[in-house]
């Protein structure tokens, strides 16, 4: 059976922008009769807030987004939590070390940037430059609590169709380098934790922001590795301001959760997301959130960010 996906990161409040592709999400899925699952993306520990995942929940189920999935332990309702799954986590980065796909790296930051060369993404580190690139099987390990470990990119073409932006291809390696999979706790990086939790949850369409591209291709290098199936992706267009930036607090607040408290109409942001992704027009009667569905079309979605007026929300 296909299925889609929510997947809040609770490093803080969840926006608009947040909204909107949990929408798209949930229409494709829909349109396509295919399951829903909820995950918890909690592994970037220092970041994350302990009010968040809650928040997220509640703002979800505002929206009348609801999914169809959780642990067993949980019941069909209850999310996945990634920091109660870290075991699968470090069984795949085991098949990883075994089979000679990652290598243990002390850099710094620093070290990286001073050396490494321009990303071939906006908003990527510098490629890593390979320092620590030649160790192998059977070589002593650094001290514990020193290093991460990193993936091997490979030297060959990596391609994908998105469901959005059609056509995509690069060479890991060059445009990406060497990537981690672990922090240097040991725990495991967004990477490795997101291609296992997919695989595990049977996913096959992943919705997430354009400015992911460069994951998708270290995620597809590890699906490969691992011997995993690659979902299909579509990156839908970011939401920025009026005056065409990401949106931030400059452009005041966008929390779902502050629209909620204000007695915002869920209806007026579904409705908007609909309009602004191109599905349906300002005369088409919705009346509440399954009434998208039958006119969701990914061939609708502009591939230009969208902007708002936040100020229509308040």
């Amino acid at each position: 059976m296909s299925a889609g996906r929510f997947a809040p990161s609770p490093t803080g409040a969840q926006h608009l922008g947040n909204a909107r592709t949990y929408l798209l999400a949930y229409w494709s899925a829909k349109k396509a009769k295919a399951k829903l699952v909820l995950r918890i993306e909690d592994v970037d520990s220092p970041r994350v807030k302990p009010w968040a995942s809650q928040q997220a929940i509640d703002d979800l189920r505002w929206l009348s987004l609801d999914w169809d999935e959780g642990p067993d332990m949980g019941g069909p309702h209850e999310p996945y939590v990634q920091t109660e799954r870290v075991q699968l986590y470090r069984d795949a980065l085991q098949t990883l070390i075994r089979t000679d796909r990652v290598f243990p790296c002390t850099c710094t930051r620093k070290d990286i940037q001073s050396a490494g060369s321009a990303p071939h993404f906006d908003h990527e580190p510098a490629v890593y430059p390979g320092f620590c690139a030649g160790w192998k099987q059977g070589d002593p390990l650094p001290e514990e609590g020193t290093y991460c470990w990193r993936f091997r990119a490979g030297d060959q073409s990596r391609e994908f169709h998105d469901l959005v932006l059609g056509y995509r291809e690069c060479i890991p390696a060059n445009a990406l380098g060497a990537f981690p999979v672990t922090q240097k706790s040991g725990e495991p990086s967004y990477q490795l934790a997101v291609v296992v939790d997919d695989a595990a949850m049977g996913v096959t369409e992943v919705v997430r922001g354009n400015d992911l591209i460069a994951s998708t291709f270290r995620q597809i290098e590890l699906y490969s590795a691992l011997g995993l199936n690659i979902p299909q992706f579509a990156h839908v267009p970011l939401v920025c301001g009026a005056d065409g930036r990401r949106l931030a607090k400059r452009h005041g607040d966008t929390r779902l959760s502050l629209y909620r408290e204000r007695g915002v109409s869920p209806m007026k942001i579904i409705r908007w997301a609909a309009i602004s992704a191109g599905l349906i027009d300002e005369h088409t009667n919705v009346e509440n959130i399954d009434s998208v569905i039958e006119y969701f079309d990914w061939g609708k979605l502009p591939k230009q960010d969208t902007c708002v007026d936040t100020d229509a929300f308040q």
